[in-house]
């Protein structure tokens, strides 16, 4: 039997691999904690969100065919500085919104540090996006972040650090309802 004839790479430019054909948004956000518990957040300057906090994310080029796994590593680095290595970003949660503003679903991966960030790997603090900021955790829920974040996924986030959760958000309805579909804590908690 001869082996199959070689075949050209797909071409992520085709229309199959247009994202706006696709039902969901992808994306990651990702918390970076330094030694003092502190979390690092962006405080928007521009859309989506302009004006409340937000951690580090962004869109995953899924017409390049990029992982969860290394958007978060570029939008770490292209947001704060922080070059991580593959091994100290985990996935910590994942988010399934359906009906978000009413035009979209988004499919987001949640993602932690697995170490402390040292203030200096930060070498600048504003940029486009935003001014970065070390915020004491007690004091996350109350400085002004999007709702989603203050009533879901900051509570989840410090209930599963080291962990992971899943949850699922209903914005198409009013008020929005969530589920947590899956949920464990670290090992050893």
């Amino acid at each position: 039997m001869s082996d199959p004839a070689p075949t050209a790479p797909n071409d992520l430019d085709s229309p199959q691999y247009d994202v706006i054909n696709l039902p969901y948004r992808l994306a990651v956000l990702c918390y970076l904690w330094d030694a003092q518990g502190r979390l690092l957040l962006l405080h928007r300057a521009k859309a989506p969100n302009a004006g409340l906090y937000s951690p580090i994310g962004g869109k995953i080029e899924v017409s390049r065919g990029e992982s969860p796994h290394q958007c978060a590593l570029r939008e770490i680095e292209e947001e704060s500085g922080v070059r991580l290595q593959s091994h100290e970003a985990r996935l910590c949660g994942m988010v399934a919104e359906r009906g978000y503003e009413g035009k979209h679903h988004w499919l987001i991966f949640l993602y932690e540090a697995t170490r402390p960030i040292a203030h200096a790997e930060v070498p600048v603090m504003r940029f486009d996006e935003g001014t970065l900021e070390w915020i004491d955790e007690d004091r996350v829920a109350t400085i002004g972040i999007p709702w989603t974040d203050q009533s879901i996924l900051w509570p989840a986030i410090r209930a599963h650090r080291g962990g992971f959760f899943a949850v699922d958000i209903d914005c198409s309805v009013r008020p929005p309802t969530h589920r947590i579909v899956e949920s464990w804590g670290p090992v050893g908690r």
